[in-house]
């Protein structure tokens, strides 16, 4: 079993937990709410809010899932050093040479202490 078959199955245990969570506090809450227990009702209505949230999160969690293997398995089909790397890459260095030369028009107090103590 591949990676990703293993991540996408943790998902699917994830959302079996949750709902079986989210159906054991609805059950449990109707049971106090029906014995008399005013303030359960809002508990009844609360976790079926949950459980249709633990929904949504699984459906993103297998997009992103899905999504992230799609992009990896195009990145490892196409050339690692494509245009928008090296063009990446010049602005990393033109970044660079900016941090460099205002650094030595206007040194730091920490440089300044290092250059003192130079001998």
């Amino acid at each position: 079993m591949d990676e990703l078959h293993k991540r996408v199955l943790r998902i699917h245990l994830g959302l079996v937990l949750a709902e079986f969570l989210c159906l054991s506090g609805f059950t449990f809450e109707l049971y106090r709410a029906l014995s008399g227990n005013s303030l359960s009702w809002a508990y009844v209505f609360e976790w079926p809010l949950f459980g249709g949230y633990a929904f949504y999160m699984w459906r993103r969690f297998i997009a992103e899932e899905t999504k992230t293997d799609a992009a990896r398995s195009s990145a490892l089909a196409s050339p690692r050093s494509n245009k928008s790397d090296v063009e990446t890459q010049a602005a990393l260095e033109e970044y660079n040479e900016y941090l460099r030369r205002a650094h030595e028009e206007h040194p730091t107090e920490a440089s300044a202490v290092t250059k003192s103590r130079q001998f």
